[in-house]
């Protein structure tokens, strides 16, 4: 028999997979509890279009981030830390302050989880800022760290 899986099931396939089981196996296991359903050609239509969805969701979230990825590589972000004589930094510029920096600055906003630092920023000067918008796309922030 064949069916569609609901759910990931460890020793058969990952949810939208099509497998064969024995009648049994489906009737008392899968279909009860819900874990997958019948292959009908309603069902396979309904896989089918499904797919297409997310395709499309995905395509759409692959195209903004390339957009917002333009956006912020013109960008110039701005950060102040307190600095004592001869440059001596007082703390660290760390990916959440970058990120209310770009709210204030620039409207916009980007979770601080996306902002990758190798390590904190703790020197004066333009620094570039990985940002990670998706898993294709990465975008490169300049930001300026001035005393206060």
């Amino acid at each position: 028999m064949k069916v569609i899986l609901l759910q990931d099931i460890k020793t058969l396939g990952k949810k939208g997979d099509v497998v064969d089981v024995s009648e049994g196996y489906a009737r008392n296991m899968i279909l009860p509890k819900k874990l997958g359903v019948e292959a009908s050609k309603k069902n396979l239509n309904d896989l089918k279009l499904q797919r297409q969805h997310a395709d499309k969701v995905a395509q759409e979230n692959l195209e903004a981030a390339q957009a917002m990825a333009k956006k912020i590589e013109t960008w110039l972000v701005e950060t102040k830390i307190k600095a004592g004589e001869g440059g001596k930094t007082f703390g660290s510029v760390s990916s959440k302050e970058i990120c209310s920096a770009v709210k204030a600055q620039y409207n916009e906003t980007i979770d601080k989880k996306k902002v990758h630092l190798e390590e904190p920023i703790r020197a004066l000067g333009t620094y570039e800022v990985k940002v990670k918008l998706h898993p294709s796309v990465t975008a490169v922030m300049r930001v300026h760290v001035s005393g206060e």
